[in-house]
């Protein structure tokens, strides 16, 4: 089918540079993917030449020696358009190729050829997902491939994606055909490789058995300083495996192998953590990819954060180290912490003290670093890993995992919180993130983990806002709570502070999760107890009982028989015990019966007392500690953390809203036409006929209306339409401006029809100081007017607000914000968070809406802009929720081509192009180069 396009496309089509993209395999390794260039036939007759006769057989269903001139311009020249091809390659080699070709409307035709030396690497799954994603950009919705029953390995990869495959056999050979719509079930397929592969990617991160810290440049200059730092800390620790130091004569110990530069280490070692200028640390790669390194750990700055120059040498180190399949944490980590073969491993400039006690005043805190569960933390900034680092040090918390990821070009917290699920020693994860490359990732991620394992996170105020120095970024329109919604909703307990995070992060370690909100109050005084009550009161918890006040001076049996007393009851799911000697330090016997009473029950227990913080042996008994807090505010904060998790947990499982009547397919044929002929970055709004077709593809119907010019026109229309009928302006703020003129309602008649759109025009002509078109429509039954709205945004991709129609909502912000996909519980809570909310529940009297009728319209925008990223806005406004069903009386839908972060298609972080919209630089400006760094 080779139409004799150029090798760049049909005319006037570009060579889609968005479909390149670095890929993680299912070993963890990584590869280019791309499509195929005429300058890729002789790297394809190289991997063509090295297959099997099977191979080739399976491929072409012929025996092929070579492959001919012919062929060899058949396969490179493609339209990109009809015909596809995407090509893995690994340096100039071709190590596979995926390709389809349109054979009719909406369907194509898919093969793959993958590398024998490749076969097992999941390299077909990574082709099918990116041929896809492509195929749907080019409105294919049909995959169909002929397969000898022999090739099994290409059956998996068509069964094993989640689509629903048909299978029939002609002739001795299989023909397959699928849909291949994106579903519930092809996404937790491609979730679930993409967390396994990038878990295992950051394995030479996290779990390295093998060292190598360098020094590179001058004595006394920062990469003398921070490299030296680091070479200490790994050998302060326990590390046994082979450890590399370059440039450290003075850092030699132990098992240390001392070297003058890194082309002399041999190798082979995992992990490399060097410092120095950023020239010299870029033209180490290669000599660190000769030693086999496979991840990158760069202490120092010198690289975005200081403008265009240094931009331009963190976006070649990012090309270099992705051409070497090098894992990059940085530039200007802090470091990293890890556990490997040869034990844990602190690669990162905060030196720990193991199993002493964090600070004189606190004896017996539990510092032991070589604990089996402990916390993960993250964070991007230096300044942020010492916070860290020294405030968990404090508290004494075990550390399983550290990572900073600096100016976070590739390793992020998306990929931290990958390794966190399959790495058992994190039991819980503590972030601090100053910007969010990808949140869209970061909640799918993030929600998956917080089933099993709990997330805390702090997060920067100006989060997607503002771009801190050496970020690039893309920024959103949306409001802060957008970042509250998709936290909440993916389970994620958001703290104001590290120290926040940090001691709810020690409570959700020490302690099981609380069963409810009922909390009980032991203390040792009656103002303190008061104050724990308020307190819990205004955090949403609900006091139990009368609290618990003894005597200031009560010593350990005292507590033990009051403690004993209290874990007969059950009217409490968690005790805060609020203790505050006059004298000024714990009764060691009140700690331990504090300690005693909590080992025995199965309730959730905190502590406030006096001189004890954190995870302390005083409050250890039978394993299981109680967490102390500075005050008694932190320590009801940390249980208000826990209680939410919990709550959250329970509904963790829910389904994903699915109302019938959805038909993606027929959507993007509606808008195809439209898009083929939009430049790219610019909006069009849908005209009012195709908004109600692609609308109707999700089950949304409009109210029948028509748009009139004259008198003699409405009437005729209110005849079709039936009466009664509404007259409204065709200006967007006067239809929805009663109060200005601009909407008329119950005109029974004609007379009534005409003297009103008599008034109007005069009206109008008033206000605009023009004449405008009109819209005569069908009366709704009357009901709350809510507006509903599906947007695409740069940053967090699509989000969907909802809140109740008029002047005083809008102004004061009395909006819900959810970003899909949604459960029924998510749309419920949207529906029911927003403060005018009992307007639709009977207030004062009046009738209930039809609820279930206006979550089901949410429910429908949520899936239409999940589906459909080609849709920049649809406003449904207003939505009139009666006492049964909804009508929706106006929408308006803008369309643009898509540039959606998170596609159903696995890829690291890339490069920023320098048009991509809503991107700011290093400066909190525009950047006009293509800074990398843009994705989780």
């Amino acid at each position: 089918m080779d139409r004799g396009t150029t090798a760049h496309g049909r005319p006037g089509e570009a060579y889609p540079a968005e479909w390149e993209a670095d890929v993680v395999l299912r070993d963890g390794a990584t590869m280019h993917i791309r499509p195929i260039l005429p300058g890729d036939a002789e790297a394809l007759q190289r991997m063509h030449l090295a297959q099997s006769e099977q191979s080739v057989y399976f491929r072409f269903f012929a025996p092929m020696a070579r492959l001919t001139d012919k062929d060899l311009h058949r396969f490179t020249h493609v339209d990109h358009h009809d015909r596809v091809a995407l090509v893995l390659t690994h340096g100039s080699d071709i190590r596979a190729v995926g390709r389809f070709d349109a054979i009719g409307r909406g369907e194509a035709e898919v093969a793959f050829y993958v590398a024998d030396t490749e076969q097992g690497r999941g390299l077909g799954s990574v082709l099918l997902e990116h041929l896809a994603a492509a195929a749907r950009e080019r409105g294919i919705h049909r995959f169909v491939a002929d397969v000898l029953p022999a090739n099994a390995r290409m059956i998996r990869v068509f069964s094993d994606a989640g689509y629903d495959v048909d299978q029939s056999v002609d002739d001795g050979v299989l023909a397959v055909a699928f849909s291949i719509e994106e579903t519930e079930r092809s996404w937790r397929v491609m979730a679930e490789r993409e967390r396994h592969a990038e878990a295992l990617s950051m394995r030479t991160v996290l779990s390295a058995g093998s060292l190598l810290v360098a020094r590179l440049g001058p004595d006394g200059a920062e990469g003398d300083v921070l490299a030296t730092a680091a070479a200490r800390s790994v050998l302060a620790g326990g590390f046994t495996g082979p450890l590399h130091l370059v440039g450290l004569p003075d850092a030699a110990g132990g098992q240390a192998v001392n070297h003058a530069d890194v082309g002399e280490v041999a190798g082979p070692v995992e992990l490399a953590v060097v410092a120095g200028p950023a020239r010299e640390v870029v033209a180490a790669v290669p000599a660190l990819d000769a030693a086999g390194v496979r991840a990158l750990v760069v202490l120092s700055h010198g690289f975005g954060e200081q403008g265009p120059a240094g931009m331009a040498h963190q976006r070649e180190l990012l090309r270099r180290t992705r051409a070497a399949g090098i894992r990059l944490v940085g530039p200007a980590s802090y470091g990293v912490v890890g556990n490997g073969p040869a034990g844990r491993y602190n690669a990162s400039l905060w030196t720990e003290r193991v199993g002493l006690a964090p600070d004189a005043g606190e004896p017996g805190a539990l510092a032991d670093a070589s604990a089996e569960r402990g916390v993960g933390l993250f964070c991007q900034s230096s300044s942020a890993g010492l916070a860290l680092r020294s405030t968990a040090a404090r508290r004494g918390l075990p550390v399983a995992s550290f990572l900073s990821s600096g100016l976070r070009v590739d390793v992020s917290g998306n990929d931290t919180l990958q390794f966190w699920s399959a790495h058992d020693p994190t039991a819980v994860g503590a972030v601090y993130l100053e910007s969010i490359g990808n949140p869209r990732k970061f909640s799918r991620i993030a929600r998956r983990l917080s089933a099993t394992k709990p997330l805390v996170a702090v997060v920067s105020g100006q989060t997607g806002q503002a771009t801190p120095p050496g970020h690039a970024v893309r920024t959103s329109t949306q409001p802060q709570r957008v970042l509250t919604e998709m936290l909440r909703q993916a389970g994620v307990v958001r703290a104001r502070t590290a120290r926040e995070m940090l001691d709810i992060a020690a409570l959700l370690l020490a302690q099981p999760l609380p069963a409810g909100p009922r909390t009980a109050v032991v203390s040792s005084s009656a103002s303190l107890a008061a104050l724990v009550t308020d307190v819990a009161a205004a955090e949403g918890l609900a006091v139990a009982g009368r609290p618990v006040v003894l005597e200031p001076l009560s010593g350990g049996a005292a507590y033990a028989a009051a403690l004993t007393e209290l874990a007969a009851r059950d009217d409490w799911d968690a005790v805060v015990v609020a203790h505050s000697p006059p004298l000024g330090r714990t009764d060691p016997e009140v700690a331990a019966a504090i300690a005693r009473a909590a080992a025995h029950d199965t309730r959730t227990w905190v502590a406030s007392a006096h001189g004890l913080h954190g995870l302390t042996a005083a409050l250890t008994a039978d394993g299981r500690t109680v967490p102390s807090t500075t005050t008694v505010e932190d320590a009801v904060a940390a249980l208000a953390g826990a209680v939410r998790h919990a709550g959250w947990r329970a509904g963790a499982g829910d389904p994903l809203v699915s109302p019938s009547g959805i038909d993606p397919v027929r959507a993007r044929d509606v808008l195809a036409a439209t898009l083929e002929e939009l430049p790219p970055g610019r909006r069009e709004r849908l005209d009012g006929a195709t908004a109600a077709r692609l609308l109707a593809c999700y089950g949304i119907e409009l109210l029948p209306a028509a748009t009139v010019t004259d008198e003699a026109s409405a009437v005729a229309a209110a005849n079709t339409l039936g009466w009664p009928v509404a007259l409204k302006s065709g200006n967007e703020v006067l239809r929805h401006r009663a109060d200005l003129g601009g909407v008329r309602l119950d005109l029974h008649d004609s007379d009534a029809l005409r003297d009103a759109m008599a008034h109007m025009r005069a009206r109008t002509v008033a206000v605009l100081g023009r004449e405008s078109a009109y819209e005569v429509q069908a009366m709704a039954a009357p009901g709350v007017a809510c507006v509903v709205r599906g947007t695409e945004d740069d940053l967090y991709g699509p989000v969907v607000a909802f809140g109740l129609g008029g002047d005083a909502t809008e102004l004061l912000g009395d909006v819900s914000y959810r970003i899909p996909p949604l459960t029924a519980a998510d749309v419920g809570e949207m529906v029911h968070s927003v403060r005018a909310a009992p307007r639709l529940l009977g207030h004062r009297g009046l009738p209930a809406a039809d609820v279930a009728a206006l979550e089901d319209v949410v429910a429908r925008v949520s899936m239409l802009t999940d589906d459909l990223p080609e849709v920049a806005e649809v406003l449904l406004n207003p939505v009139i929720v009666g006492e049964r069903g909804t009508a929706i009386t106006s929408a308006v839908v803008e369309i643009a081509h898509p540039v959606r972060q998170d596609a159903g298609r696995r890829a690291l972080p890339a490069p920023l192009l320098p048009d991509e919209p809503g991107v700011r630089g290093p400066a909190g400006e525009r950047d006009d180069a293509d800074a990398p760094g843009v994705g989780e």
